[in-house]
């Protein structure tokens, strides 16, 4: 049995394609089985929302009069990048306030936009004979900006580590607060709803899948940074390590706040949740039977972030059902378990692109290139050298 993109995407312009979200998917397949689960269902939808610390917004103000060309320029005190062209900047979820430092930062720029505030703008530049203006100093809303959109450079891992802590004292890290002696370990993934565990060969999702960003449609622009296929995959292929990442492109001015949220981490600095959710095509039984896979199926790799190196050690595997029981063993001891990112709105997020896909005929767009395959990619590390031994 086979499913072609353009058999599946006339279904839903017709508003007769089956859509249901993974977790749907899995109760029926384990109900009905492999085989009556592909050819009953045409979509499957996907959801994550957690910290994505790799992501920003690419902002144009447009001119003022006189014309400035912005090179030092701040949003409420965070510091944007001043070396694109005159009124273009870039910013980053995870860049500090100069005031209120880690309180306040790009995310929460961010978000202070999408939820209609005014921003403060203030830019310098040395002045130039066509951009004489050397300082401005003004107010801006999102809806006075000509673009504002995201490129976010690593969204939606797959299958981020656990992490743990065997020190004697608490670390303040991106993955939450970890008490010292394995007193807990934190995870961030929504397990069987994550869209690359749902494809952990990257058959459907590529450059140009149209996907969900924040609550806004938008596309895979590119490989994400760090995307490293050659992880160790299980039985059914998919890594039981940090592997495939996306980068993504969306509208701004299309987005919501219910599904971007700026938050700082204590002791480690500010980030941003961001909600990502991917259309999967259920074009044959193999694709089928990954869909399928369960929290019981996938695993994750335990990393002890108490070794202050750039290859942390595990300290073993857990599959997801463990860790949203609450409790893992670690080296026989219990320990604690609980997530930075939020299943509640992955749930969200998927339904909410079931609706996009049933409703609203959102249909889906074969990948124009894939992502690097196993053995595709070359992940480099950086390594201190002296100009003499380049």
């Amino acid at each position: 049995m086979s499913k072609s993109w353009e058999e599946i995407n006339a279904r839903i312009a017709s508003g007769e394609a089956v859509v249901l979200t993974a977790e749907e998917f899995g109760a029926l397949a384990a109900d009905e089985g492999i085989k009556t689960a592909a050819r009953k269902v045409d979509v499957v939808t996907t959801g994550t929302f957690g910290p994505m610390c790799s992501s920003g917004v690419v902002l144009n103000f447009g001119h003022s009069d006189p014309p400035i060309r912005m090179a030092k320029i701040t949003l409420n005190d965070v510091e944007a990048y001043g070396g694109l062209a005159a009124v273009d900047t870039y910013l980053g979820v995870t860049q500090p306030s100069s005031v209120r430092g880690i309180e306040y930062g790009g995310a929460h720029v961010i978000e202070d936009l999408l939820r209609g505030r005014a921003v403060r703008l203030r830019a310098s530049s040395p002045g130039t004979d066509c951009y004489p203006r050397t300082e401005i100093d003004t107010w801006v809303r999102l809806a006075d900006l000509n673009q504002a959109y995201f490129f976010n450079p690593r969204n939606a891992y797959q299958n981020y580590a656990v992490a743990v802590n065997s020190t004697d004292r608490a670390l303040h890290t991106y993955m939450g607060t970890l008490l010292p002696r394995l007193g807990n370990a934190t995870y961030s993934s929504a397990g069987a709803l994550s869209p690359l565990l749902n494809d952990p060969l990257y058959r459907t999702i590529g450059i140009g899948s149209r996907v969900f960003v924040a609550g806004a449609p938008g596309f895979v622009a590119w490989q994400g940074t760090q995307h490293n296929p050659d992880q160790p995959r299980d039985e059914h292929g998919v890594p039981v390590a940090s592997a495939g990442t996306l980068a993504v492109i969306a509208d701004l001015k299309q987005a919501s706040a219910e599904y971007f949220a700026a938050a700082t981490f204590t002791g480690y600095g500010t980030s941003a949740f961001v909600g990502v959710g991917v259309p999967i095509p259920v074009l044959d039984e193999d694709l089928a039977a990954t869909l399928a896979l369960g929290d019981a199926d996938l695993q994750a790799t335990v990393i002890d972030y108490g070794v202050p190196r750039r290859s942390r050690p595990s300290v073993g595997r857990v599959t997801y059902a463990q860790l949203r029981s609450g409790w893992i063993e670690i080296e026989g001891k219990k320990v604690q378990t609980g997530p930075i990112s939020s299943l509640p709105k992955a749930r969200a997020i998927a339904a909410e692109l079931k609706r996009w896909v049933a409703e609203e005929r959102f249909t889906l767009t074969p990948p124009i290139q894939r992502l690097p395959q196993p053995g595709e990619a070359s992940i480099h590390t950086l390594e201190i050298r002296t100009e003499e031994a380049v």
